[in-house]
Order: structure tokens, then C-alpha cells, then sequence
């Protein structure tokens, strides 16, 4: 078995996916700490969602890169998201469901008016649960993917205190001076930039799984903030990697393939969790 592993690693479209779709799943799973702690975990699946609809206009309009529309539009939807959908308030709620839907139902509309291919269900299915696509990145995706998470660690080490207060207690963050509308743009952006990346790993339908997973799996044996973090870190990139390994040696579609990992490292370790506390 080592010795398949070492022979596919020795593929470079092999070690650009490992690479990049652990440091993808690193960046997921560090923003999805404070957002399952702030119950925003619901931005993820709306934001997917918003991003399917736009690269299905995009793949329309004959986009050559989908992202050039796709990325603006979803930056534009984590802004109205973080701003109307704070805690459990209706408003919120309800524009989730408005944006999300829409922007579904709009995707799914215009690719079966304009399909760029003769093949529309196969289209809807590897955008929805992903694809191979995550095998033909190329060097320069994988070096995007290093500096978006240096990019996402930078921020963890520099503003951890910061981003403590405001998961915690905004009002106090607020009070002591901290740039709170400043971190919620920002977090906003780099969410969503993180979900458009993500969409190509494991789909629009999966990518949430990405935020959400590590985060949930990590309160389970970790008692604080900083401890849930590196347990995050550590289980998603495992995981990930491990995801990805299977699914090139076995032939199994990729994200879905990660998510199952992440599900059964998660009943691990909610099953160890008992004997934690």
C-alpha cells in the first residue's frame, strides 16, 4: 500500500491537489471556529450557493475564468450576510433563504437555457458535488492556495485577541476600541474567497462541511478557544489529506470522498470526547 501511495505522490497533478486542497481545507476550518461560535456557520451553505448561480451566469456569458464574476458576487453576498444575519434574528434568516434559493434556482435556470455543454445534468452534478478538477491544478493554483492560507494564518496570529473578543463578546470588543466592522468586512471577504476556492474541491452542495466539520469535531475534545483552533487545524488538514490520497488510489469522487472522512473522524472523536471530559 506505501509503496501505491509513493507512486501516485510521484505524479505532480497529485502533490499540486494534496497540497492545495489541505491548505484550502486549513483556511475553511480556521474561519469556521468563530463562525460556529458566533452561530454564523449558516453563511457558509448560503455563500456556496450564491457562488453556483454566478459561475452558472459566467459559464453563460463564456467567461473564460468563471471566477472573474463568480468571486465579486459572492464578496458582494458574505457583505449582506454579515450585516443581516446576526444570531437567530428573522431578518437575517430570512435573507439567507431569499439569496440562497434565488441565486440557486437562478444557476440551475440558466444553465438549462444556455448550457455550455451538450451534457447539462453532468454539468449540474460535478458543480453541485464537485469534480476531478481538483487533479488538474496547476502549479500557480497551488501556489494561490499557499498564499491564501498564509494570508489566513497571518490574520490568526497577528489579530487572535482581536478575533477572541469579538467571537465572544463583540459589545466588549466594541468598547476596548477594535476595529469590529473593519474585522466583520474583512472576515466577510475572506470567507467568501475561501468558498469559491472550496467549490472546486468538493462542491457547492459540500463546501459548507469544510467550515463546519473541524470546528464542531475540535469542541469535542478541546476545552478552549485557542485548543479548538489547533484541533481544527490538525484534524481538517488530516482528514483533507487523507481524503484526497483515497480518492486518487480508489477512483471515488473527491469532495465527497473528504467529507466522508471528515464524518467518520468526527464520530471518533465525539465518541472519544466522553472519556476527554
Amino acid at each position: 500500500m506505501s509503496e501505491t501511495f509513493a507512486e501516485y505522490l510521484s505524479y505532480p497533478f497529485v502533490r499540486n491537489a494534496l497540497v492545495a486542497g489541505t491548505l484550502i481545507s486549513l483556511c475553511a476550518a480556521l474561519l469556521g471556529v468563530p463562525l460556529v461560535l458566533r452561530r454564523l456557520s449558516f453563511i457558509g451553505d448560503g455563500l456556496s450557493h450564491v457562488a453556483f448561480g454566478a459561475m452558472a451566469v459566467a459559464g453563460a456569458m463564456n467567461f473564460a475564468d468563471t471566477m472573474a464574476l463568480s468571486l465579486p458576487v459572492t464578496v458582494g453576498a458574505a457583505l449582506v450576510l454579515m450585516r443581516s444575519g446576526r444570531g437567530a434574528k428573522a431578518g437575517g434568516d430570512a435573507m439567507l433563504a431569499m439569496l440562497s434559493v434565488g441565486a440557486m434556482a437562478a444557476g440551475y435556470l440558466v444553465m438549462n437555457l444556455k448550457p455550455s455543454s451538450s451534457n447539462v445534468s453532468g454539468d449540474v452534478c460535478t458543480t453541485l458535488f464537485g469534480s476531478v478538477s481538483i487533479l488538474t491544478l496547476t502549479t500557480f493554483d497551488m501556489w494561490l492556495s499557499v498564499g491564501l492560507a498564509a494570508s489566513v494564518c497571518a490574520l490568526w496570529l497577528f489579530a487572535y485577541h482581536h478575533i477572541f473578543d469579538m467571537t465572544f463578546d463583540e459589545a466588549y470588543a466594541r468598547a476596548s476600541g477594535a476595529g469590529v466592522a473593519l474585522f466583520n468586512t474583512v472576515s466577510a471577504v475572506v470567507v467568501a474567497v475561501v468558498m469559491v476556492i472550496s467549490m472546486r474541491l468538493v462542491g457547492t452542495l459540500l463546501v459548507s462541511s469544510l467550515l463546519v466539520v473541524p470546528a464542531v469535531a475540535a469542541m469535542r475534545v478541546a476545552k478552549s478557544f485557542r485548543a479548538v483552533c489547533v484541533v481544527a487545524a490538525a484534524f481538517t488538514v488530516t482528514c483533507s489529506a487523507s481524503g484526497i490520497l483515497v480518492a486518487v488510489v480508489a477512483g471515488t469522487p473527491v469532495g465527497a470522498t473528504i467529507v466522508a472522512t471528515d464524518i467518520a473522524a468526527f464520530l471518533v472523536m465525539s465518541a472519544a470526547g466522553r472519556f476527554v471530559r
